[in-house]
Order: C-alpha cells, then sequence, then structure tokens
C-alpha cells in the first residue's frame, strides 16, 4: 500500500469511528491493562501540541505583512467582528433551545438521582445544593474585564511561547505581522522566506502524525473508559444527548454554509472536511487542526488563501463557539437539575454570559474550559461547584463534541468573511488556456474587488500542501 492510500485509510471517518468502538469495548473489558495505554495518547497530543505555536505565529504574521501590503484590512477585521459576534450568539440560541425543549435535568427517575448523588457526593434532592468539604470554602474571585485585557498582553513573548500561552503569542503576531507591513520589502524577504519554511515544515509534521492516528484513537479511548467507568456515562447520558444534538444541528448548518459559499459539490466539501474532521475526533485539540483547516478552504475549496491563513488562526483563537454552546448546555442542565425555574430573561442573561465566557475561553483547553461553566452558573446563583466533578466524567465525550463543532464551524464562519472562490469551470471549456484568459474577466466573483486570486498549482489540485506565500 503507497503512502497515499495509507493516509486515506487513516483518515477514514469508518476507521476513525471504529477505533474510538474497538477502544470503548477493550476499556469495558479490561480497564486495569487499558490504562496502560493511556501514554501513547498523552505522547501524540504533546507532538501535535510541539506544532501548533510555531504553524500559528508564522502564518499569522506573513498573512498580516501580505494583506497589509494588499490593502482591505480595515473592511476585512469589521467583517471579522460581525461575523464572530453573531456566530456566537447564533449558537448559544440553537444550545438553549435544545436544552429547553429536551429537558435533560429534569424529571429524573430516583435511580439516577441516587447515582449523581453517590458520585457528587451530596443528595440533590436535599434543598440544601451547597456541597460540603473539610474546611472553609474559597472565595474564588472573579476576572474583571480590564484583568482579562492585561492578561492579555505578552510582556514576555519567549515566556509565552515556553508555557503555550496560545492568547499571548496570538496578540504578539498581530502586532509583530502589522509592523512587518510597514517594513519595506527588500529588508523584510529574508524573514518572508523564514517564516515560509517553517510553515511548509509545520505542515508536513502534521501530515506524518496522521498516519497513527487509529491506533492512537483506540488506546485514548481504552484508556479514559478503563479509567472513569460506565457509571458517570449513564448518569450524565440525558446531557451528553441534548449536548450532542445541539452539536450535530450546528455541524449540519456550517456544512451547508460551506457548500452555500465554495460553489462546490457537497460530495467535494464533505471531501474536503474529512481530514478537519477525523483531526478534531483524535486530538480534542482546535489549534492543532488549523493546518488541515487552511488545506480544506484553499486548496481543496479554492478560498483565497492569503485571507484565509490569516482568518484561520484567529477564529480559532477568538471565536469558541465549541465552548459557547456546551457552557449553554451546562448552566440550563444545572438549573433543571436543582428545579430552578428560568424567566425569559434569565435564559438571555445564559446566551449573553456564554458568549462572554466563550471569549474569555480564548487560549483555555480541557478541565479549564470546562470549569468556566461556573461563570454562567454565578449570575443565576446556581452551585456549580457541587455539579463539577460530573462535567469531568463525561468531558472526553463533550471535548471532541466541542472541538469539532469550533473546527468545523469556524472553518464555516471563516467562508462568511471571505470572498467567495473564483469559478474556474471555465478552464475545462473547449479552447483550453486561452478561453480562460478571455472568461477571467466575467469570472471574477462579485464583492472580490481588492482581493488576489490565488490560483492553484497542479500540484496543489494534486494534494499538495500549499505555502503561505503562494
Amino acid at each position: 500500500m503507497d503512502a497515499k492510500k495509507l493516509y486515506a485509510l487513516a483518515l477514514n471517518p469508518w476507521v476513525i469511528l471504529g477505533s474510538l468502538a474497538l477502544g470503548f469495548l477493550v476499556g469495558s473489558i479490561a480497564p486495569k491493562q487499558a490504562m496502560q495505554l493511556g501514554f501513547l495518547g498523552d505522547i501524540y497530543v504533546d507532538l501535535l501540541k510541539m506544532i501548533t505555536l510555531p504553524f500559528m505565529v508564522s502564518a499569522i504574521i506573513f498573512s498580516l505583512q501580505r494583506l497589509f501590503r494588499e490593502g482591505g484590512t480595515g473592511k476585512l477585521l469589521g467583517r471579522l467582528a460581525v461575523v464572530f459576534l453573531a456566530a456566537s450568539v447564533f449558537v448559544a440560541i440553537i444550545g438553549a433551545v435544545a436544552v429547553i425543549i429536551l429537558r435533560p435535568g429534569a424529571d429524573l427517575p430516583p435511580e439516577t438521582m441516587a447515582k449523581f448523588g453517590q458520585i457528587v457526593g451530596s443528595d440533590l434532592n436535599s434543598s440544601d445544593t451547597a456541597m460540603s468539604l473539610e474546611g472553609t470554602d474559597e472565595v474564588k474571585k472573579s476576572i474583571t474585564f480590564t484583568e482579562m485585557l492585561i492578561s492579555m498582553v505578552p510582556a514576555n513573548i519567549f515566556n509565552a511561547l515556553a508555557v503555550g500561552d496560545t492568547l499571548k503569542a496570538l496578540v504578539f503576531a498581530m502586532l509583530f505581522g502589522l509592523a512587518v507591513g510597514h517594513v519595506p520589502t527588500k529588508i523584510s524577504d529574508g524573514l518572508t522566506v523564514s517564516l515560509e519554511t517553517i510553515y511548509q515544515a509545520c505542515q508536513t509534521l502534521v501530515r506524518w502524525l496522521a498516519y497513527p492516528m487509529p491506533i492512537v484513537l483506540f488506546c485514548m479511548s481504552a484508556a479514559q473508559l478503563g479509567k472513569t467507568g460506565m457509571e458517570p456515562l449513564k448518569a450524565m447520558v440525558q446531557f451528553v444527548v441534548a449536548f450532542t444534538i445541539a452539536s450535530l444541528i450546528i455541524l449540519a448548518i456550517s456544512v451547508f454554509v460551506i457548500w452555500r459559499r465554495s460553489g462546490r459539490s457537497m460530495k467535494d466539501v464533505l471531501e474536503s472536511l474529512r481530514e478537519p474532521f477525523a483531526l478534531a475526533l483524535a486530538t480534542r485539540s482546535s489549534a492543532t487542526c488549523m493546518p488541515v483547516m487552511i488545506e480544506a478552504l484553499a486548496t481543496h475549496l479554492g478560498f483565497a488563501r492569503a485571507r484565509i491563513e490569516l482568518l484561520v488562526p484567529l477564529s480559532v483563537s477568538l471565536l469558541r463557539i465549541g465552548p459557547v454552546v456546551f457552557y449553554v448546555c451546562a448552566t440550563l442542565f444545572i438549573a433543571q437539575l436543582y428545579g430552578r425555574s428560568l424567566t425569559f430573561t434569565d435564559v438571555m442573561l445564559v446566551i449573553a454570559t456564554s458568549v462572554l465566557a466563550g471569549f474569555a475561553s480564548a487560549g483555555m483547553t480541557g478541565l479549564v474550559t470546562v470549569s468556566l461553566v461556573g461563570m454562567t452558573c454565578a449570575y443565576l446563583g446556581l452551585p456549580f461547584e457541587a455539579a463539577f466533578i460530573l462535567f469531568l466524567a463525561v468531558d472526553p465525550i463533550c471535548d471532541m463534541l466541542r472541538t469539532l463543532v469550533l473546527v468545523i464551524g469556524n472553518t464555516a464562519a471563516v467562508t462568511l468573511i471571505v470572498p467567495r472562490p473564483a469559478d474556474l469551470s471555465y478552464l475545462l471549456a473547449p479552447g483550453g488556456a486561452s478561453a480562460a484568459v478571455a472568461a477571467a474577466p466575467a469570472a471574477a466573483p462579485a464583492g472580490a474587488e481588492g482581493f488576489k486570486l490565488d490560483i492553484p498549482s497542479p500540484d496543489a489540485l494534486g494534494g499538495a500542501s500549499g505555502s503561505p506565500g503562494r
């Protein structure tokens, strides 16, 4: 089997789902042995995280530099702000509607409530919803908006890169890219070549790491189920179902948006999203999916690469639609669990605070992201701390859905910001290149003024990875 066939097999959705199912089966049959396989998943994720920051910094600096020189930066960033806010509110509403209709935390049977009580360590049927622990509960200080802004500025960029602070690295890359745009071309050419080399190397590493993905997925799923067991999953199954339904609705809408904006067939769209879909499920890290998101939009669907390479890292870091819909679902679930009736104003407050919590989660991953549910619960006086362990138990499943929604949803959001790709179907018409030259002026899409069309090379059309500068 050659490398291309092996690569396609490793990213096949059925292979991915089969690896997950087999891992869950082994984890339930032999939990102790399955837990010993977890180190392979840790190594794999660390290898991918190793690539993330160099890729993001090099792509943003180069793309901002070129975007600034070509013009249109202000208009593009204005559209970005509108789409980001609208997308966050939209997915929050979908999550709220799904939980309100399905009511996963209401009217639970006594057996399920007993399981909750065993996990939490307190009786949820009691009117006292506070979780009793030894000693005095530490009063958590809420982060103000001013403190959040200050925390975004990297006092030491090398320290931010060393600790993997994605948000601070993003701020640095944006400011540095704008500054490089003011430097004369003859001086900045050396930096441009270096950034392109880093970008290409990161793309190659990501492709190499896709080959062992089915084996890694098997090990990670087996180790996770061996560690948590089935009881927490049974107790939280209704919440997971509600969150899954909300996520599937958002994914379907996202694919529809990409299909409409790209002008390609649905088959082509689904084929281009196969790699981002598989990598999101495998790694549960949206940042590591940035290279394949860029390739899906630029190489496979034909969107302008210069804009895509700027907007994909920005959207992954700032447009946190996966966490937003999770915060809405989790907050309303806790309210239903404790019998708290919510008014329309309360639901609107949950949506607003979930959007803010989503922006605050920029640069956060894993359990830190889950902990921000307490920020949304605080406005309603709900005791999230007592239910925190329940969400930790099912977070591996929810984390996969959050990442998948973020990756595919952000891909759709980017297509709403950039111009539609040019229709190059006339290149296949009789007449060849001469017909293409004659038809080129009429083929320019509406609204594409000021944008440079990047026509992919024959190698790129064959699936080879592109570069930031081409």
